[in-house]
This record gives structure tokens, C-alpha cells and sequence, in this order.
């Protein structure tokens, strides 16, 4: 493969904090969560009750007869690729949709769709609706940002769990530099907060049931903490060859230097102790983009607020970096978004870029007492990166062992 630079041109994002990047971007420096207890009917019988829905409904973003055609799932995708896209500056950049390409990658896909369909078809089944198969498939999401967008050079579904959005975005990268695209559209969605995701992880004894204090529920690294909180959104990257962007004079967040790809090959839930599976992915993802560990200055971590993740990740993350992992900075919007799961990794990617483009790194919140066996710097304030050349990591981790790191770096 070659060693195309690939660059990041447009972002886009609807998340818990905020119905674009700004917003969420705000929120984040602010160490604001964007937790609450559901109000619906069916939540009332749920051990689980807490949840970390959008801040925008994107009907009320997207015409309302395409909205009633898409899943919850495309609907928020779509959102953030007009984001990314506007950002991006290519509505009127005479972009051959031969060489664009999309990405985006989703962990459990239209589950709105299924299970309304489902309760028609119990009823009746000609109340089936003819367009439930389009909109629950895991691929809609995708297929519908490339028909926004005319895209041409391949749609793509990476579907990996929590590890999804940085497939999707590795994916991309490896579209570009095998030539088969110019730009890549790359990034993951979910809208899956329903009573079975909530009643099934809870099941798992993965969620927290810190009901009585949303705000407080996620805490990574916290020695209390006591599960993730589920969290829905969309986050898409413009991912574009390095010539091809200064040609048409884009601006240019930052650079992907490499991404690593692995599996633990241990268990379909737990993460493997020892930590191994993520090494391997951080260390290729550094190999890839010619980087040493003492290049990378910050982390965003995967760190769901899980018992065991937590400890695995930090594990991980000082067999791959070594020594130089006191020099980098980490942190965990999880604290603050809940875990989106498939999108989870293209939100946090463009944190990550956010962090190193505006050279500022957000803080971890409910971060109240640090758990003995986590050995990182953690920011729990806004914390200042330092001028010249700068790289970072950005994890994602998901059941079924899938781990996949992203390097970014300066430009």
C-alpha cells in the first residue's frame, strides 16, 4: 500500500452535548454531561433508567419525508455527514463522485425499525412497512450518505461493535491510499436507546444503575464506577488525500498517520486482562504512521467505565507506550457523552483532532477518587498541549475482542 498523506478536510457530529461539532465540542471543554433520566412510558419497569440521548432531534434537522424513510440510525448519520460535508467545503468543489467513497460503520443498526415492524407484524402483517428492510439493514446508514452525496468509489459498513467508527475510519484511510478514492466520507452512528439494548446490557450487569444521578453515572477510571451509560449520536470525518486537498485549497485539521486493526481472541464480552489484543492495535496504528511512542502527547481512550475495561485499557496502553505514556495526556469523553457504541470511535476521533488542532485536551468529569491500578495522566481540566509537532491516539474497543487505534497527528 502506499504512503499517500491523508489529511482530515470537514467534520461533522450530533452527540449528546450538542446538534453540531461546535456545540459538542463546547460542551466537552466544558466538562458538561449530557446524561438524564428517561421520561418515556416504557422505561418505568427498567433496572436502568439513565441515558445520554441526542441534544438535537434530527427531524428536526432533516425535510420530514426523507426523515419518515430513514431508521433513527441514518437519520443522525446523515445529519452529521451535512455537517462534515458544508465543513468540508465540497458542494461546489467539482469533486468527481467517481473517487468519493463512504464509510460508515454501525454496531447494532436500525433497531427501531426491527422492532416496530416486529409488533406490526404480530398485529397484522400487512401494516409491515415495504421500506422495513432498507431502513433496518446495517448497511442504511451508509447507503444513504452516499446517495446524499452521489458517492460512487464504494459504500462501506464496517459493523465491529464499540470498535466500529474507527474501522470505518482506518477503512477510509485504506481507501485512499490504495487509490481507489480521493475522498472518503468515513465515521459511525447509533440511535439505539430502547428498553431491550437498556434491559439487555443492564442484564450483562455492563450499564450503571445510578439512577438517581445521571450526571454522575459514567466515570471512567473512578474507583466507584459501576458500568457505562448508554449514549446515541453520529460523528462523520471528510478524509481526503493531502494533494487533492491543497489542490482545491482546503483547510486541513490535522493528519491520520496510521490506524491498527487487531482482535483479542478471548472472550465475546470481556476484554483480555492482560491487555494484549489493544497493544498490538496502538502499536501498529504507531508503525503505520511512523511514530514512536514519545510522539504521542495525548490519549483519548476508550475508557467506558467499566470495572474491567478500564483497567485492561491502561494496562494496554503502558505496554505499548512504555515510559512515554507519563508524557501523554489522557482522557475520556465517555464521562460526558455515554458510550455511543458504533459511533462511539468517529466522535472520539474528532475530539482527538479538535484536542490537537486547538491544542487543548478536554477534561475527564466524575473522576472523584482514581482507581489504584490506573497508572495514566489523567486531565480532569482543561489541560494545555504544548507547541510544535504533536501526535495522539484515539482507541475503540468492542465485544467480540475487536480493537482498533487511530493515530493523528499535526500539520
Amino acid at each position: 500500500m502506499s504512503k499517500t498523506r491523508v489529511v482530515i478536510t470537514g467534520l461533522g457530529a450530533t452527540t449528546p452535548l450538542g446538534g453540531d461539532v461546535a456545540s459538542s465540542w463546547e460542551g466537552l471543554l466544558a466538562g458538561r454531561s449530557g446524561a438524564r433520566r428517561l421520561t418515556d412510558d416504557w422505561v418505568q419497569n427498567l433496572a436502568v433508567q439513565i441515558a445520554a440521548p441526542v441534544a438535537v432531534e434530527p427531524t428536526e434537522i432533516i425535510e420530514r419525508v426523507k426523515a419518515r424513510r430513514l431508521d433513527r440510525n441514518a437519520q443522525l448519520a446523515v445529519v452529521a455527514a451535512r455537517e462534515a460535508w458544508a465543513d468540508a467545503g465540497l458542494e461546489d468543489s467539482g469533486l468527481d463522485k467517481e473517487r468519493l467513497g463512504v464509510a460508515v460503520a454501525t454496531g447494532i443498526g436500525g433497531l427501531h425499525t426491527t422492532l416496530s415492524n416486529y409488533d406490526a407484524l404480530l398485529k397484522n402483517p400487512r401494516r409491515v412497512s415495504p421500506l422495513a428492510i432498507p431502513m433496518l439493514m446495517p448497511n442504511s446508514s451508509a447507503a444513504y450518505v452516499g446517495l446524499e452525496f452521489g458517492a460512487k468509489a464504494g459504500v462501506h459498513t464496517p459493523v465491529s461493535a464499540c470498535a466500529s467508527g474507527n474501522e470505518a475510519i482506518a477503512l477510509g484511510l485504506d481507501q485512499i491510499r490504495l487509490g481507489r478514492a480521493d475522498v472518503v466520507l468515513a465515521g459511525g452512528t447509533e440511535g439505539t436507546i430502547m428498553p431491550l439494548p437498556l434491559a439487555a446490557f443492564s442484564q450483562m450487569m455492563a450499564l450503571s444503575k445510578r439512577n438517581d444521578e445521571p450526571e454522575r453515572a459514567s466515570r471512567p477510571w473512578d474507583a466507584d464506577r459501576d458500568g457505562f451509560l448508554l449514549g446515541e449520536g453520529a460523528g462523520v470525518l471528510v478524509l481526503e488525500s493531502y494533494e487533492h486537498a491543497v489542490a482545491r485549497g482546503a483547510k486541513i485539521y490535522a493528519e491520520i498517520a496510521g490506524a491498527g486493526i487487531s482482535a483479542d481472541g478471548h472472550d465475546i464480552a470481556q476484554p483480555d486482562p492482560t491487555g494484549s489484543g489493544a497493544r498490538r492495535a496502538m502499536e501498529r496504528a504507531l508503525l503505520e504512521g511512523d511514530l514512536s511512542p514519545s510522539d504521542i502527547k495525548h490519549i483519548n481512550a476508550h475508557a467506558t467505565s467499566t470495572p474491567q475495561g478500564d483497567v485492561a485499557e491502561s494496562l494496554a496502553i503502558r505496554l505499548a507506550l512504555g515510559s512515554a505514556t507519563d508524557n501523554a495526556v489522557a482522557t475520556a469523553p465517555k464521562s460526558m457523552i455515554g458510550h455511543l457504541l458504533g459511533a462511539a470511535g468517529a466522535v472520539e476521533s474528532i475530539a482527538t483532532i479538535l484536542a490537537l488542532h486547538h491544542r487543548i485536551v478536554p477534561p475527564t468529569i466524575n473522576l472523584d477518587k482514581l482507581d489504584d491500578q490506573i497508572e495514566l495522566d489523567i486531565a480532569t481540566e482543561p489541560r494545555k498541549l504544548a507547541d510544535g509537532d504533536l501526535a495522539a491516539l484515539n482507541n475503540s474497543f468492542g465485544f467480540g475482542g475487536h480493537n482498533a487505534a487511530i493515530a493523528f497527528k499535526t500539520i
